[in-house]
């Protein structure tokens, strides 16, 4: 029964930061539309920049809002007793770091094991999105060095 409880939390967890996740970079991809089309003919390298940053503090706060939310998660299951304890835990397990100092007990281990593997997808999903990013930009300056030519 315990594993059954362990197996809907960890995919009623999975199911909520997997479409935070999906909504950010949407939101994201959007913005950064928005931006490149009413810059497209001014858009400095700094600028560019500026938009990178952006873009990299702004999947910092998904991340960060992901381990939060999996934080409570320990809190509501009553797992883990303090805040300051389940961020700590929840945030070196959804990095995958994992120090030991901190354990879940026999009933819940299945949750961070599931916290672990998704964080592992999702700080994936968002380097592959700063990779794609970082190539259209690159892209975009070739394209505008070609025209000056």
């Amino acid at each position: 029964m315990v594993l059954l409880l362990n197996l809907a939390v960890a995919t009623v967890m999975v199911a909520v930061t997997f479409s935070i996740h999906f909504a950010g970079l949407v939101g994201l991809t959007a913005l950064l539309r928005h931006q490149g089309n009413r810059l497209r003919g001014r858009l400095s390298t700094i600028g560019q920049g500026v938009g990178i940053l952006v873009v990299v503090f702004s999947l910092f706060a998904l991340h960060s809002l992901q381990i939060w939310l999996y934080a409570f998660a320990y809190l509501f299951v009553g797992e883990l007793h303090q805040i300051e304890t389940a961020v700590y835990f929840s945030t070196s397990t959804f990095t995958t770091v994992g120090f030991g100092d901190v354990i879940l007990s026999h009933n819940w281990r299945m949750l961070g094991v599931a916290e672990s593997m998704n964080g592992f997808l999702l700080i994936s999903w968002s380097t592959a999105f700063l990779v794609s990013l970082t190539g259209r930009v690159r892209a975009f300056e070739a394209t505008i060095e070609g025209l000056e030519d």
